[in-house]
C-alpha cells in the first residue's frame, strides 16, 4: 500500500523532507477522553492490549486527534515475558507486576523462546490498524530492550533502583546472560512477526538503561541490543534508552536507522556522539506541555533549529504524562508542522 504520508520513514532513512516529522511516545493513552472512554468500556489496560478492534481503536486515536505523522500499535513491552511462559498483572495506579520472578537457572529454562504466533492478537491488531489508517501515516511497532525486560522478570515491578535485577548481573552473571540471550531471541522473533503483519517501522525502548554503569551496560544491554538491530533490516529501526548518556558513542555504531534522545541529553553533543549517520528523534520535556501555549510553541521551534532540517523526527523525550492538556499538546504537534528552515 502506498502511504500518503510517509516523511517519518523518509526521516529515519535521511532523506529529504519537506519538514520535520512528528509522532510521541504514549499519544494513544490517558491524556485522550476518546481513549478513557474506550478503556473503561474494556475493563482494564491488559484486556485493551489483548483486544485487536479496541487496540486499533485506540491506536488510531491521536492520527485524528492530534494529527502526527506516525501511528504506533497500542500495546505493552512485557507481553514478551508473559509469551516466554511468565505472565504479568498491570495493578492500576501501580504499573506491572509479577506474581512470579525469575530467580534461577531451573527458573530460566522453563521458559520457552516466544514466537510470533504467541502473540497472536498483537499482529491481529496490527493488521487491522493498517486496514484502518488505510495509507494515512506509518504504522509504527515496537518491543523492550533485553535488559528492560530483564528487569521487570527478576524484579518482579517496577522500581527506582532495581536492585534485585542488578544483583542477579553480579550474582549469576552467566544465567543472566542466557536469560538476556532468550529474551532477545525471543524479540527478534516477535519484531519480524510484526514486520510481517504489516509495521512500516520499529522501536526497541531501555526504559532502565539509566540504572546501569557504563560497563554493565556494554555487557548487559548493548550487545544484545546489537544483535536485534542486526536481525531487522526490513524496516526503519529506532532505538531509544533513557539516560543512557555514557552510552551515545557506541549507539552509533549500531546498525539501525533512527537514536531517540531523552530531554536531558544535548542535541548538538548527541549529534557529534553519535554522528552524522544516523537520524536523531526527540526530544522535549514532557513537561513543557504544562506551560502556556506561547511558551510551547517558542520552545518547541528553538527544539526545531537545534536539530536542523536534517535526519530529524520530532517527538519528547519520554511518553506523554496523562494529565497534560490535549490542547497543548496539539500546539506541539502544529507547532512542528507548521515550522519551515
Amino acid at each position: 500500500m502506498t502511504l500518503k504520508n510517509d516523511l517519518v520513514l523518509r526521516a529515519a532513512k535521511g532523506e529529504h523532507v519537506e519538514r520535520t516529522p512528528v509522532w510521541l511516545m504514549r499519544q494513544a493513552g490517558r491524556v485522550l477522553p476518546e481513549y478513557r472512554a474506550v478503556r473503561a468500556k474494556m475493563g482494564g489496560f491488559k484486556q485493551l492490549v489483548e483486544t485487536p478492534e479496541f487496540a486499533c481503536e485506540v491506536t488510531i486515536q491521536p492520527v485524528d486527534i492530534l494529527g502526527v505523522d506516525a501511528a504506533i500499535i497500542f500495546s505493552d513491552i512485557l507481553v514478551i515475558p508473559e509469551a516466554m511462559g511468565l505472565p504479568y498483572q498491570m495493578v492500576e495506579a501501580k504499573g506491572p507486576w509479577f506474581e512470579k520472578t525469575i530467580k534461577s537457572a531451573d527458573d530460566i529454562s522453563k521458559l520457552k523462546i516466544a514466537q510470533p504466533e504467541d502473540l497472536q492478537y498483537v499482529m491481529n491488531a496490527i493488521q487491522l490498524t493498517k486496514r484502518e489508517l488505510n495509507g494515512r501515516v506509518p504504522l509504527i511497532g515496537f518491543a523492550g530492550a533485553p535488559w528492560t525486560i530483564f528487569s521487570y522478570m527478576t524484579e518482579g515491578s517496577g522500581s527506582k533502583t532495581f536492585s534485585k535485577a542488578k544483583k542477579f548481573l553480579y550474582t549469576q552473571p552467566e544465567q543472566a546472560h542466557h536469560l538476556l540471550q532468550k529474551i532477545t531471541d525471543s524479540t527478534i522473533n516477535y519484531l519480524k512477526g510484526q514486520i510481517a503483519a504489516g509495521a512500516d517501522m520499529l522501536q526497541l525502548f531501555d526504559s532502565w538503561a539509566g540504572v546501569l554503569s557504563p560497563a554493565q551496560y556494554d555487557e548487559f544491554a548493548l550487545k544484545y541490543i546489537s544483535q536485534i538491530c542486526d536481525a531487522i533490516t526490513e524496516v526503519p529501526f529506532t532505538v531509544f534508552a533513557k539516560d543512557a548518556h555514557f552510552a551515545r558513542k557506541k549507539m552509533g555504531a549500531l546498525s539501525c536507522d533512527t537514536i531517540g534522545l531523552d530531554w536531558t541529553m544535548d542535541i548538538a553533543e548527541s549529534r557529534t556522539f553519535i554522528g552524522n549517520d544516523k537520524t536523531l528523534q526527540g526530544n522535549m520535556d514532557p513537561c513543557l506541555l504544562y506551560a502556556d501555549m506561547e511558551t510551547i510553541k517558542k520552545e518547541t521551534q528553538k527544539m526545531l533549529r537545534q536539530f536542523g532540517a536534517h535526519r530529524h523526527i520530532a517527538n519528547l523525550g519520554h511518553g506523554l504524562y496523562p494529565d497534560i492538556e490535549v490542547d497543548k499538546v496539539k500546539c506541539f504537534v502544529d507547532t512542528i508542522k507548521e515550522f519551515r528552515f
